[in-house]
């Protein structure tokens, strides 16, 4: 264990970074934001190192009274859910600040300040004890988001950020009034492990998870709330999509995770129907949707949402195991653990199909398949980057696309052949729309002077989605790592959710 406050320094040394971005100004903003990113993602290698698979306790935690006449504390730790999904994020962000190196040229500092802010904030969220200090934390990562599309975002950047903070902000505002009502009824505590211990009546349980279900289901998203994140994605920068994708929709299944399963046991059963099936409607429907999108963009957010039903699938089909079961703990943990991999390995593949999108846009100024076709022959370099993340997008063996999306289907065939039969459905949607995106785009003939003008990515591209390809086969190939990390804590999970009754 480190005996010193990492972190506190995962979470403020980007946003302190960005501040200094700002007030430096556009004269070397660029190697600044690299230099404090990539000095994050160098602190995650102590971090994984010292952290512990062999227990659910809370480690490297740090608590400091923050506001005394509430009780609200300053408290981070991190379990074997937050770790994975701090990784990502700092992992992410200097691939973002290098796609944007040279493509960026209006407001330079800002846009890479505002990048360092969310990823502090979004670290924030993944750490923070203190009900008050997620909300915060929550809350405050929309704002660099909001403007990031809305300054560096498309013809129909307004409509698309206002459209996005509204959808989030009004689903949060009923997770704050479920907060402030577990602060009296734990005795004046916004700790976080309080609320987990709470004696909670079944009435209480279930406003409380719809509740958090209006603020989580908003943020993945779930079907039929989801309208937000096409608009978002095709208006939003490549580097705005990136991050949007690859992390801010984790904070949905996150969410779940640490307040609506612990906190309300019995409402997640009760209403494991309703969250099963608008995963299943997501991974199917919107499936179908993505098959009829000319838009690259759109295409691969309809994907996102897709892929993401496999994660709230594999949370709640563990409540059906149980029943089936009698208690089976490991068959259950297989669902949740298969859910954790599924928001790695999408936070990796889906940046890095927006990047690849990114490249070709800076490039030839479409996002519209039609406008491609045949670019293997000008990009081959670029186009063999492309096709993996697209196979890996379409869960192919040996990709990290592939390890997630098994472990669900496993575990949804101890639960219910059915939800099997419909998750399973994915592999043919995903591989239908994400290879026919690649065979207009990528192969044939080249279709016009623009694309056969094309040039090749060069050092830069390739470091970033080179980078990305290292991530994706990793886990696709040896996923062991990251099982292990999250095994503990998914089991005391599971067992707290089968040990906790109504009072």
């Amino acid at each position: 264990m480190l005996d010193w406050p990492i972190l506190s320094l995962l979470v403020w040394l980007p946003i302190a970074g960005g501040i200094i971005v700002l007030l430096a100004g556009e004269e070397g903003a660029r190697r600044t934001a690299l230099t404090v990113s990539g000095t994050t993602l160098a602190l995650c290698v102590p971090l994984w190192s010292a952290f512990s698979t062999t227990t659910a306790d809370m480690q490297f935690t740090e608590y400091f009274s923050w506001i005394p006449g509430i009780n609200a504390y300053y408290s981070l730790g991190i379990d074997g859910f937050s770790l994975p999904l701090i990784v990502l994020t700092a992992s992410i962000t200097p691939l973002v600040v290098i796609a944007g190196w040279r493509v960026i040229e209006h407001k330079r500092a800002q846009y890479m300040a505002a990048f360092l802010i969310m990823e502090g904030l979004m670290i924030g969220v993944f750490t923070a004890l203190d009900a008050i200090l997620f909300y915060v934390f929550w809350e405050a990562m929309l704002i660099p988001m909001f403007l990031v599309i809305g300054i560096w975002g498309g013809p129909n950047r307004v409509y698309a950020t206002i459209k996005f903070f509204l959808y989030t902000f009004l689903g949060s505002v009923l997770m704050l009034v479920a907060l402030v009502y577990m602060y009296f009824q734990s005795g004046n505590s916004f700790a976080i492990l309080d609320f987990h211990a709470l004696a909670l009546t079944r009435t209480e349980q279930i406003l409380i998870f719809l509740a958090f279900f209006a603020a989580f289901a908003v943020k993945i998203p779930m079907w039929p709330v989801h309208t937000w994140l096409p608009d978002a994605h095709v208006e939003a920068p490549t580097g705005g999509s990136a991050v949007l994708a690859a992390i801010m929709l984790k904070m949905g299944g996150y969410g779940f995770i640490r307040l609506s399963l612990p906190i309300a046991p019995d409402a997640s059963r009760e209403l494991d129907w309703l969250i099963i099936t608008l995963s299943l409607i997501a991974v199917v429907y919107i499936g179908f949707v993505a098959l009829v999108q000319q838009d690259m963009k759109k295409l691969i957010a309809y994907s996102s949402i897709s892929h993401m039903g496999f994660v709230t699938l594999g949370l709640f089909i563990a409540f059906t195991i149980f029943a089936r079961s009698g208690g089976d703990i490991d068959g259950a943990a297989m669902g949740v653990e298969g859910a954790m991999v599924q928001m790695v390995s999408h936070g990796f593949v889906s940046a890095a199909l927006f990047l690849c999108v990114g490249v070709m846009y800076d490039r030839l100024h479409s996002r519209m398949i039609k406008d491609y076709g045949g670019v293997v022959n000008s990009m081959p370099i670029f186009a063999s980057f492309m096709v993996l993340f697209a196979l890996s997008n379409a869960g192919l063996p040996g990709t990290s696309g592939f390890v997630g999306e098994f472990m669900v289907i496993l575990a949804s065939f101890r639960a219910n052949f059915w939800y099997a039969f419909l998750a399973g459905t994915t592999l043919v949607l995903g591989a239908a729309y994400t290879l026919w995106m690649v065979k207009r785009v990528v192969f044939g003939e080249v279709t016009s002077d623009a694309v056969a003008a094309l040039r090749d990515i060069d050092g830069r591209e390739f470091l970033v989605l080179g980078s990305l390809t290292v991530a994706v086969l990793a886990i696709g190939i040896w996923p062991a790592p990251l099982v292990d990390v999250l095994h503990v804590s998914v089991e005391n999970l599971l067992r707290h959710i089968v040990l906790t009754k109504l009072p």
